[in-house]
Parts: structure tokens; C-alpha cells; sequence
């Protein structure tokens, strides 16, 4: 069985799994904590498959923003369209929440990430200089804004 659904304490486990698998700088337990017991802002959900967390996202709906603060998937499940199904997913839950526009940073590096925000409609807006403090890279700032009342998303800047 496959479902999205919110993240708990009892996920956090799993999830750092999948967090020092696939980033060469995790957040550590204390912040997942820290984002589901006292950020109001902060939604955190999973992907499970036949029981197994092999993703998780995490937004923050802030007034008529949203601010994509991760996403991850399980290296053995990558490139099977899971990452792309989770973006869209923290999208329905930010327009849900009365969000116009989504925002997140990337790595300048990271190609592959880069090119999913690409394909699902996010536009670089600019450059937070040596934005990740682990080797000091810059970010690409992207976002995605929602018109109308139907389901199209693009940039109106």
C-alpha cells in the first residue's frame, strides 16, 4: 500500500535514516522534533510504502506563502517519480492552507533537484550566497506561484 499522510514522533526514526542517507549535511533528530512540537507554521508528511517511510516533505505555510523547507526520498527509490509525487503533494497541502506562492531553496549543485523543480513549474528568482554552511555554496532561490482558482501554477513576478 502507498500513502501520503502527516509525520509523527514515532517517524522520526526512519526519517533521519533517509536524511543522512541522501544529504551530506542532515538535520539532526532535536530539529524534526523542534518542527513538529513547536512550529506552528510547519507541516511535515511522509510517503509510506507497505509500511515503510521511503520519503517525507516539509512546509511552512507562512500568511499567503509557503516555503518548501525539504524533501527526500529513499536512494533505492529515487528516480521513480516519488520525489515529484511528493512535491505536488506539499503543493496541494500549502494551497489548502491559502498559500499564492511557494518558495525553496537548492543547492547550485544539485542538478537533479533542480531540473524536478524545473519540470513542475518553479523559476530561479535569485541567489542566497554561500547560503549552506557546510561548504559555503550558494542557493537557488525558485518559486512557483498559483493563479486563479483552478490548479495552474506559474511565475508572475
Amino acid at each position: 500500500m502507498k500513502r501520503f499522510r502527516e509525520m509523527n514522533f514515532s517517524d522520526i526514526k526512519q526519517v533521519m535514516e533517509i536524511e543522512t542517507e541522501v544529504y551530506e549535511s542532515p538535520w539532526n533528530r532535536v530539529s524534526f522534533v523542534n518542527e513538529l512540537r513547536h512550529n506552528k507554521y510547519a507541516s511535515y508528511f511522509v510517503y509510506e510504502k507497505d509500511e515503510e517511510i521511503v520519503a517525507y516533505g516539509g512546509i511552512w505555510n507562512i500568511l499567503d506563502e509557503a516555503h518548501i523547507t525539504n524533501i527526500a526520498v529513499k536512494k533505492s527509490y529515487q528516480k521513480k517519480g516519488i520525489g515529484e509525487k511528493m512535491l505536488s503533494y506539499l503543493e496541494e497541502k500549502a494551497f489548502e492552507k491559502g498559500a499564492t506562492g511557494i518558495t525553496l531553496e537548492v543547492r547550485a549543485s544539485n542538478k537533479a533537484a533542480k531540473a524536478l523543480y524545473e519540470k513542475c513549474g518553479y523559476n530561479s528568482w535569485g541567489v542566497r550566497p554561500k547560503y549552506y554552511t557546510d561548504n559555503n555554496e550558494d542557493a537557488i532561490i525558485m518559486w512557483k506561484m498559483k493563479l486563479g482558482d483552478e490548479d495552474e501554477w506559474a511565475l508572475i513576478f
